[in-house]
């Protein structure tokens, strides 16, 4: 749980997971790798959000613009193997996240479930709770360790070890929350404000995967849903604003 030395959080909650996807660091004009302005940009939102706000703030990333393991399997190989390939990348990430914090002055550290000593700590909970009592921004690489398993559900676990008290999902498509369809698709799809979690598993809503809304609900893990690449989103889905979709 958070430190107990005194509320120091201006935000809604005094602990976060803010899950970002890989695809929010591509460059736009082609879709992979990594645009460094755009990691930039969400790295002062964050170090922003965490100094002014006081949010112990946790990351998850995705490794969607380097590679996906459906992709692989898709191509014949092993599934197993083409979700290790995606765990790899989000440590390339992970580490470009890591660059882009430091240089605004934030303390960071990066774990990984895959062991990779020269680049980045091993996961450890208690470790991973220290470093944001003592105000570092923690960002976690390398999914669960495992495959078959998403980053969305790396977030929702990770979330559940640390005590967070919300997930927020950072989306990259334009889409401002969660809706009736896809709104990219469909022009008469309306927009949910909150939304529970059993109709986000009933109805099929693109939120996160079932794993994790499932392991969300059971957890009783708020997700909020929002537009990361508006600026200054981060800070508003923190304090609390009505800026997307809230599942509960």
């Amino acid at each position: 749980m958070p430190s107990p030395e005194g509320p120091r959080t201006r935000g809604r909650w005094p602990r976060v997971v803010l899950k970002l996807s890989g695809e929010a660091f591509a460059h736009a004009s082609f879709g992979y790798g990594i645009d460094g302005a755009v990691v930039a940009r969400i790295a002062a939102e964050v170090a922003e959000a965490h100094r002014e706000l006081g949010t112990e703030i946790a990351v998850v990333v995705g490794g969607g613009n380097i590679w996906r393991g459906l992709t692989g399997e898709g191509e014949g190989m092993d599934r197993a193997n083409a979700d290790y390939m995606g765990m790899l990348a989000t440590v390339i990430n992970a580490l470009a996240l890591q660059d882009a914090l430091e240089k605004v002055g934030q303390a960071t550290r990066v774990m990984s479930a895959i062991q990779m000593a020269q680049v980045a700590e091993p996961y450890i909970r208690r470790r991973a709770t220290r470093h944001l009592e003592k105000g570092r921004i923690v960002i976690f690489a390398g999914g669960t360790g495992n495959p078959y398993f998403t980053t969305d559900t790396t977030a929702a676990l990770r979330a559940a070890e640390i005590g967070a008290e919300a997930i927020l999902k950072g989306t990259h498509s334009g889409v401002d929350g969660v809706y009736t369809d896809d709104p990219l698709v469909n022009p008469k799809a309306t927009k949910f404000d909150e939304v529970e979690y059993i109709e986000v598993l009933n109805r099929g809503l693109k939120v996160m995967d079932s794993t994790a809304i499932t392991f969300s609900m059971d957890n009783k893990l708020p997700i909020v849903v929002f537009d990361v690449m508006k600026p200054g989103n981060i800070r508003r889905a923190i304090e609390g604003e009505s800026i997307g979709t809230l599942v509960r």
